[in-house]
């Protein structure tokens, strides 16, 4: 009884190992979570703008997004194959090597980006939400959106933003805080629906215009030399880019992996990766390339090609399309929101007060702060900077995932103690001092130094794709250094 009570202020149904008949997650899932990982208004935007930056060279921007890749698939299962093993998420796996007490404090740090970022992605979705709000009341009677009534404002929110942002908060609160098996439905279902939506998408653009479009491609495979400096920099540069995208996601690999069924799965499941890449890619430059033939043809008026779906869909005059489109959007928007932040920031809430906090309970609190960003994004958080603050505190993400890797790989040599990873005995194995691992500590900030730097600094700023892999790099080898002693 004592030590149930001991451990009281460690442990949490949500966060214990994961029995093994709820490892259910196989390799397809995996795919469909790395599907849904990258299925976002930001991925559609990057995969296209690479393109586009670099002159619609297929090679240098395939060839970067595929070494991109390999290295969030290498870095993915070594961060995630740990999580499988012993059923542990990101938090409770950070104990190993950061102390029990001091992985609260270093995983609240992905908590806090976790709950910025979903309040700012939350806010854009509430912006889809609206849309169709607007072309559901067009189709009924124009006039009825210029009515004083919906021009009320609250935080700068007229009436239908304003509702479309709390609707978007509480059908998320309800769709994420049923546990995992229902989470693996949703990422299932939402990385085949978009899939689905930008299929059918294509298919209409190609239809009228394929003739246009296979001639507009033709010129991604010109020019595509290797052979020159330029190139070999300008590939490293779209590596680093696409690393970066994922980035955020790798540090807490674990929260998903630990319900896979195999390490196999878990291989086989991230290698999909590159298959999510191509098919994705492939979709999202015909989509803008194929947009573009259609607004030249039709006369609609473009200075530029469009790399944001939003702006895409804008542009066609045709109501049914674009709220087809916009559902599609939307249900990609929260999917990658579920996976980038929400479950993130729910674990590391958990772990920091583990007898006080459940799935629905710390969601209530992801929620309200989530609210608090969400409305002060546009008139406030967006002009003042804050983007750099919230890179800086994702400058540690690195440092954490080096220490984590050398950690359990060189320092424990795979081997976890269960019971002690729940303990608060002075006398367990992650106890270190007072709960706290000094070493691990120090090299976290020194890596942060180096990582934080390709951002601060503006000769480095050419590095900053790669201020992950510099922070982990630092951050191990200082790790290893101290503690291999």
């Amino acid at each position: 009884m004592i030590q149930q009570k001991e451990n009281s202020n460690l442990m949490n149904w949500e966060i214990v190992s994961v029995n093994p008949n709820n490892k259910i997650w196989n390799w397809k899932d995996l795919f469909c979570f790395w599907g849904s990982s990258i299925q976002s208004i930001i991925g559609f935007s990057l995969i296209a703008s690479l393109f586009l930056v670099y002159q619609l060279n297929f090679f240098i921007v395939m060839t970067g997004c595929v070494i991109g890749s390999i290295l969030v698939y290498l870095f993915s299962n070594l961060i995630g194959k740990p999580s499988q093993k012993h059923g542990i998420p990101f938090p409770v796996f950070l104990r190993l090597s950061m102390g029990v007490y001091g992985a609260r404090y270093v995983a609240m740090l992905r908590g806090l980006v976790g709950i910025f970022m979903f309040g700012v992605q939350t806010y854009f979705i509430s912006k889809s939400i609206g849309y169709l709000i607007r072309i559901g009341l067009f189709t009924i009677d124009s006039a009825i959106l210029d009515k004083d009534i919906l021009l009320l404002f609250f935080m700068g929110l007229n009436i239908i933003d304003g509702f479309s942002l709390i609707f978007s908060l509480w059908i998320q609160y309800l769709l994420f805080s049923n546990g995992q098996r229902f989470i693996k439905r949703i990422i299932n279902f939402s990385a085949l629906f978009v899939y689905l939506g930008l299929v059918i998408f294509f298919i209409i653009l190609i239809r009228e215009n394929h003739n246009e479009i296979l001639d507009a491609s033709s010129v991604l495979f010109e020019n595509n030399i290797i052979y020159s400096k330029q190139n070999l920099i300008a590939l490293l540069s779209v590596a680093g880019t696409f690393f970066a995208y994922f980035s955020i996601i790798i540090i807490n690999f674990g929260d998903f992996s630990r319900y896979a069924k195999s390490e196999s799965d878990v291989n086989k499941g991230n290698l999909s990766l590159l298959l999510n890449l191509l098919i994705f890619s492939f979709l999202a430059i015909s989509l803008v390339l194929g947009s573009s033939i259609v607004f030249e043809k039709n006369l609609i008026p473009i200075d530029r090609l469009l790399t944001n779906p939003t702006d895409i869909i804008g542009k066609f005059d045709n109501t049914v399309l674009t709220f087809v489109a916009l559902l599609f959007i939307l249900v990609a928007s929260a999917s990658t929101n579920l996976i980038a932040n929400y479950i993130p920031s729910q674990n590391s809430i958990i772990n920091f007060f583990p007898n006080k906090f459940s799935l629905r309970s710390s969601g209530i609190i992801i929620i309200f702060l989530g609210f608090i960003f969400a409305v002060f994004w546009d008139p406030v958080l967006s002009k003042i900077g804050v983007l750099s603050f919230v890179d800086t505190l994702g400058s540690f993400f690195g440092p954490i995932a080096g220490i984590m890797i050398v950690d359990y790989y060189f320092i424990k040599n795979r081997k976890v103690i269960n019971k002690d990873i729940f303990s608060s005995n002075k006398d367990g194995a992650y106890h270190y001092s007072s709960g706290w691992q000094i070493k691990a500590i120090y090299s976290l900030f020194i890596g942060f130094i180096f990582a934080s730097a390709t951002i601060w600094n503006i000769e480095l700023r050419f590095l900053q794709s790669f201020s992950w892999i510099i922070g982990a790099v630092f951050s191990s080898m200082t790790y290893y250094l101290l503690a291999s002693k």
